[in-house]
């Protein structure tokens, strides 16, 4: 997913979801570590991609509880 359309979207989300995206994303993050440390990973670029996603999450967030 391009960077702006995941922006949009997950300013568009409540606190709650933000919250379950956040688990979501250290999940496949977590998946992800596993099969690169197993050889299994193709694609190692997703690795960086889902740790900006994160960052980006959790900075929504904290725009979120602040305003």
């Amino acid at each position: 997913m391009k960077t702006k359309a995941f922006l949009e979207e997950i300013r568009t989300k409540s606190a709650d979801e933000l919250q379950v995206e956040l688990v979501n994303a250290k999940k496949e993050l977590f998946n992800l570590r596993f099969q690169n440390a197993t050889n299994q990973l193709d694609n190692t670029a997703r690795i960086k991609e889902v740790r900006k996603n994160i960052a980006r999450i959790q900075t929504i967030i904290t725009q979120k509880a602040t305003v």
